[in-house]
C-alpha cells in the first residue's frame, strides 16, 4: 500500500514561501521593535488629559500615536504570519502571543484617545481643522467618531475594555481554536480505490475534495468531517465562547444586538444582512436544480455532498503557479498597466505568496499586512483552476491593500470586510471572463464551470447558509437561551439540510459539523459580507468588461479610498449600491446562467 504525506515546512523551497524578512531581517530585529514599543508607550499616556490643550498639541499625540502603532502593527504582522505557516512551531506560537499581547498594550495605552476627542467638542475639533491645515486629514475620522459617539464609554471604562484586550483579546477565542484543528487535530488518511493513501491536512483537504476517485473524495470528506466531530464539545465550547464575547462586546457599547454592533462601525445598515437572506433563500431552486444537473453530468444515481467537487471531466487543466499568474494579468489588464505590473512583481519578485503545502501549515487562505508592509497571501497551491481562482481572489484583497496604502494617510490606510470581498471577488470575476473568451475547448469551459461554481457554493452557498446559524447562534446567546455542540451542530444540518433540498445526500452530523470547519465563525458576522461581495464584484466587473466609459478608473478609485469614505459610500462612487436587494439578485442571475450553460454542455 502506498502512502502520499505532506513535507515538512523546513522543507519547502524558499521561492514557495512569502518575503517576512521584508518585514523584520531576523527575530533579534524583530525583539528590538517589539522592545522600542514596550518602551515607548509611556509617551501615549502622558497625553492623557491634555489632548484639548491646542491644536498642535493635538497634532503631536497623533504623530507620537501614529508612530508607535505603526511599529506595533509590524510587529504583530510578523509574529502572526510566522505561526500561521507552521501551526506545531512553538517558538512562533510564543511570538505571535507576545504580538497579540503589544497590541492590547497599546490599545490599553491609547482608551483615552476618543473619549477625550469627544469631550473637546466636534464643533471645537472643527474649528481647530481650519486653524491648523494639518488637523484637515482628520475630517472623515471626525465625522466617524461624531457618528459613534453613543457608543463610545468614559475614559475610565474604555481604559478598562481595552486592559481586558490581553488577557481577552478579540480574537483570544480564536486561537486555541486554531491550535486544535491546525497542530492537534489528527485526520485519517483518504483512501483510493486501489489502496493508496493520502494525508489529509488543512493545506490538502481541497485539492482531495475534487478528486477523481470518488472514494478519496468520500474517504476525505468523511475523516475530515470525523476529526472536528471527535473534538465537537471542545470546539462547541471555543465557539460559544467568542458569540458570548460578541454580546459582551455589544452590550459594553450599548449596542441591541450583535448585529448591529458589527454593522454600526462601517455605517452599514442591518437590513443589508436580512436582504441577503432574503434573497439567498428565494433563490434556493437555482441550487436545487444546479444538484440535479451535477448528477446527470457525472452520471450517479445520488449525488452526495462530497460529489460536490468531482471533476465533471477525464481531462484534469494542469495550471502550474507561474502561468497562474500570466493568466490573472491579462484578466486584470482593462485595469491598466500599472496595477499588472505591480501584480506580477508581487507574485514573482516580491515573494507576497506563500503557497506550499505543508505540514502544520493553517486552513484556508487570506491576504494580510499592514500600512508598512508588502501585502502577504497565504494559500495553499494544487496546480489546478480552482489554485488560480484562489489565487486571483486574495491578490484581489492584496492589490486592494497595496493601492489604498499608497493612495491614503495612515488613519484611512485599511478599510472594512464588507468592501474587501468585493475587490476579491472582483479579481475572480475579471480573470474567469478572460479565461471563458480565450479558451474556448470543452474541457477548459467544463473546469472554468467547475471553478465559478465552487466559487460560488463557498461564497453563495456555505457563507449564506452559515450566516443564518450565526444570527441564530447569537440570538440564543442574547436571549440567555442554552447552547451546547448538539444544538450547534444539529441546527445548522437543518439549514444546510433545506438549502440542498431533495437533490443531495448526506450524513446529518458531516454536514451539521460545518459550522466548526471555518474559522471565519471567530469574526463576529463576517460570512454574509462574501455573499454581499460577489454580488458588489459582479456588478462592478460587467461595467469594467462592456467597456463602459470611466469604469476603470472608478474601479482603481474605489480600491484606493481606504476607510476615507464610509464602505456603501464608497461603492455608490464605483457604481454599485449594496442597500438594496437588486445586485444580489443580479448575482444569482449570473449564477443561473452559469448553470443553464453546464447543463447544454451537459445535454
Amino acid at each position: 500500500m502506498s502512502q502520499t504525506t505532506l513535507p515538512l515546512r523546513k522543507e519547502i523551497p524558499v521561492e514557495e514561501t512569502w518575503k517576512l524578512e521584508s518585514i523584520f531581517a531576523n527575530v533579534e530585529e524583530w525583539e528590538a521593535a517589539l522592545h522600542e514599543v514596550e518602551t515607548r508607550l509611556p509617551e501615549l499616556e502622558r497625553y492623557q488629559g491634555i489632548l484639548g490643550d491646542s491644536p498642535q498639541t493635538l497634532l503631536d499625540y497623533t504623530d507620537n500615536a501614529e508612530e508607535i502603532t505603526r511599529l506595533a502593527m509590524k510587529v504583530m504582522v510578523y509574529s502572526a504570519l510566522g505561526q500561521s505557516t507552521d501551526m506545531g512551531d512553538p517558538d512562533a506560537a510564543a511570538r505571535a502571543g507576545q504580538g497579540r499581547a503589544l497590541m492590547a498594550k497599546l490599545g490599553a495605552a491609547r482608551a483615552f484617545e476618543e473619549p477625550e476627542l469627544m469631550v473637546i467638542s466636534f464643533e471645537k475639533l472643527r474649528q481647530w481643522m481650519k486653524e491648523e491645515p494639518r488637523l484637515a486629514i482628520y475630517n472623515q475620522y471626525f465625522d466617524n467618531l461624531k457618528r459613534k459617539a453613543e457608543h463610545v464609554r468614559s475614559a475610565d471604562v474604555e481604559e478598562v475594555l481595552a486592559m481586558a484586550m490581553e488577557p481577552m483579546p478579540p480574537m483570544q477565542p480564536f486561537m486555541p481554536y486554531s491550535s486544535l484543528v491546525n497542530a492537534d487535530l489528527k485526520f485519517k488518511p483518504a483512501t483510493s480505490r486501489d489502496g493508496t493513501q493520502m494525508e489529509v491536512g488543512q493545506s490538502s483537504i481541497d485539492s482531495l475534495k475534487s478528486h477523481p476517485d470518488r472514494e478519496v473524495r468520500r474517504t476525505a470528506f468523511e475523516n475530515y468531517a470525523d476529526a472536528y466531530l471527535d473534538f465537537k464539545n471542545t470546539i462547541a465550547g471555543v465557539q460559544i465562547m467568542a458569540f458570548q464575547r460578541d454580546v459582551f462586546n455589544a452590550r459594553s457599547r450599548r449596542y441591541a444586538t450583535s448585529l448591529e454592533a458589527s454593522m454600526n462601525p462601517s455605517n452599514i445598515p442591518i437590513e443589508v444582512f436580512h436582504n441577503l437572506i432574503e434573497v439567498f433563500r428565494r433563490n434556493l431552486p437555482t441550487w436545487h436544480k444546479y444538484w440535479r444537473v451535477r448528477r446527470k453530468a457525472l452520471k450517479l444515481e445520488k449525488l452526495h455532498v462530497y460529489d460536490i467537487k468531482a471533476p465533471l471531466t477525464d481531462t484534469k487543466v494542469e495550471v502550474p503557479f507561474e502561468q497562474a499568474v500570466n493568466w490573472i494579468c491579462e484578466g486584470m489588464r482593462p485595469l491598466g498597466e500599472e496595477y499588472v505590473a505591480v501584480l506580477k512583481d508581487g507574485c514573482t519578485v516580491n515573494r507576497w505568496v506563500d503557497r506550499a503545502r505543508n505540514k502544520g501549515k493553517r486552513q484556508g487562505a487570506f491576504s494580510w499586512g499592514s500600512y508598512d508592509t508588502q501585502p502577504f497571501i497565504m494559500m495553499s497551491y494544487a496546480d489546478d483552476v480552482f489554485s488560480l481562482s484562489t489565487l486571483a481572489h486574495e491578490l484581489g484583497h492584496s492589490m486592494h491593500s497595496y493601492y489604498t496604502r499608497s493612495s491614503q494617510p495612515f488613519v484611512y490606510g485599511n478599510y472594512s470586510l464588507f468592501v474587501a470581498e468585493v475587490a476579491s471577488n472582483f479579481n475572480q470575476a475579471m480573470v474567469r471572463d478572460y479565461l471563458f473568451q480565450t479558451h474556448t475547448e470543452p474541457a477548459f469551459q467544463m473546469a472554468l464551470i467547475e471553478e465559478a461554481m465552487s466559487n460560488y457554493h463557498r461564497y453563495f452557498f456555505i457563507m449564506p447558509t452559515l450566516a443564518r446559524w450565526e444570527l441564530e447562534m447569537h440570538e440564543r446567546v442574547e436571549q440567555g437561551a442554552p447552547l451546547n455542540a448538539k444544538i450547534l451542530t444539529d441546527r445548522c444540518a437543518e439549514l444546510f439540510s433545506e438549502a440542498y433540498g431533495e437533490e443531495v445526500e448526506y450524513e446529518q452530523d458531516c454536514i451539521g459539523i460545518t459550522w466548526a470547519q471555518f474559522s471565519h465563525m471567530y469574526m463576529n458576522y463576517y460570512v454574509y459580507q462574501y455573499a454581499t461581495g460577489i454580488s458588489g464584484a459582479h456588478a462592478l466587473a460587467d461595467r469594467v468588461l462592456s467597456g463602459e466609459a470611466g469604469a476603470a478608473d472608478k474601479y482603481l478609485d474605489f480600491i484606493k479610498a481606504g476607510s476615507s469614505k464610509y464602505p456603501l459610500e464608497a461603492l455608490k462612487m464605483a457604481g454599485v449600491d449594496l442597500t438594496n436587494p437588486e445586485p444580489v439578485e443580479k448575482a444569482f442571475g449570473v449564477l443561473a446562467d452559469i448553470v443553464d450553460r453546464l447543463e447544454g454542455l451537459v445535454g
